[in-house]
């Protein structure tokens, strides 16, 4: 789960909904954190790989709230595996999650921002694996590079509309998600030139950039925060 700090979250939290994944813990704890920097915040449980679930949550929101005026989606889950060993599962729960939460999510909330007639920001999290690939991830490359393909193309729709369509895509960042071999972990900081991992707050003050106002002229980017990767 990727969340901004408490004191960006000043700027953009009572305007914004941010869809995280994860934890109830975990969710509460953000909420807790945009509520003490002095936002407003509140909680939508919900599977993003359950389109009809999402719906449901998202519609019954919308009509009660009104129209978001920016998300941030930032699903994702791995099964890693080498490409003949990787299981029907494995490819349809990393797909579900990490690619049909995109549509399952973003969807749901155009036509009321667009209605509102107010901009928006829509920032998509993908990867440097769906930039590059990576070997023994076929499956998360293949999400992950969906994401910025649609995120190009979701951003030539809405540009006219002054809703910006950005995506991030992270290098190694030291998550939950991290869960490496030694020699694997050896291999992967070999590829960066800082020689370290990224901390979720560096890739969280990219997203309150592209949520708030200055980033108004910034849309259809595919920004890396991989410490020098190419």
């Amino acid at each position: 789960m990727v969340a901004l700090s408490p004191c960006n979250w000043q700027r953009t939290a009572l305007r914004s909904a941010y869809i995280t994944t994860g934890d109830a813990q975990g969710a509460q704890q953000t909420l807790d954190a945009i509520i003490a920097a002095g936002g407003a915040g509140r909680l939508l449980a919900f599977d993003v790989a359950n389109r009809a679930q999402c719906r449901e949550v998202l519609d019954n929101d919308l009509a009660e709230h009104g129209a978001w005026y920016g998300v941030v989606s930032n699903a994702g889950i791995a099964r890693d595996a080498a490409f003949p060993a990787l299981s029907d599962d494995d490819w349809d729960a990393v797909i579900h999650t990490n690619l049909d939460s995109f549509y399952n999510v973003i969807q749901p909330c155009m036509m009321p921002m667009i209605s509102a007639r107010r901009g928006g920001r829509i920032i998509t999290l993908s990867s440097v694996s769906g930039v590059m690939g990576n070997r023994g991830q076929v499956n998360y490359s293949a999400a992950k590079a969906g994401i910025i393909g649609a995120t190009k193309a979701l951003a030539i729709e809405l540009a006219k509309r002054k809703i910006t369509v950005n995506c991030i895509a992270p290098g190694l960042i030291d998550t939950g998600m991290i869960e490496m071999e030694e020699t694997a972990f050896k291999e992967a900081m070999s590829m960066i030139p800082m020689k370290r991992m990224g901390q979720a707050q560096e890739v969280a003050g990219l997203a309150s950039y592209l949520m708030s106002d200055i980033a108004g002229y910034v849309t259809r980017q595919v920004i890396s925060i991989n410490g020098g990767m190419l």
